[in-house]
């Protein structure tokens, strides 16, 4: 079997209390490998996360595709379509999932319902 050219790492989940939207934050660190096109998938939840090395292709709904480098920031609404596609360099990025109490993040491969 090959290895995947995703790893996801969990880095820490924090519980807020009396938080008004949601009851934690669980934080990944994301590895993507070089020119690996994700596609297009989406969120039950925000995500919002820095990019820490590399560059990747991204684009919310039907708005500007950008390149985010090192040090770029990013906010993926909840129930909108991502693209995330790593550049030639890959990406490495960390990544902040606020949640409601007894809701796991889950990403949905394809375009987001509307």
């Amino acid at each position: 079997m090959s290895e995947s050219p995703i790893e996801r790492t969990t880095l820490s989940t924090v519980t807020l209390d009396g938080a008004p939207s949601f009851a934690s934050v669980e934080v990944r660190r994301i590895t993507i490998a070089p020119d690996f096109h994700v596609g297009a998938h989406w969120h039950n939840g925000p995500v919002f996360g820095t990019i820490e090395t590399g560059s990747v292709n991204f684009q919310v709904g039907t708005g500007p595709q950008t390149v985010l480098r090192a040090g770029d920031t990013f906010h993926e609404p909840a129930n909108e379509t991502i693209v995330f596609d790593a550049t030639d360099e890959g990406v490495t990025f960390l990544a902040w999932f606020p949640m409601p109490v007894g809701v796991e993040p889950e990403l949905t491969m394809g375009d987001a319902p509307n």
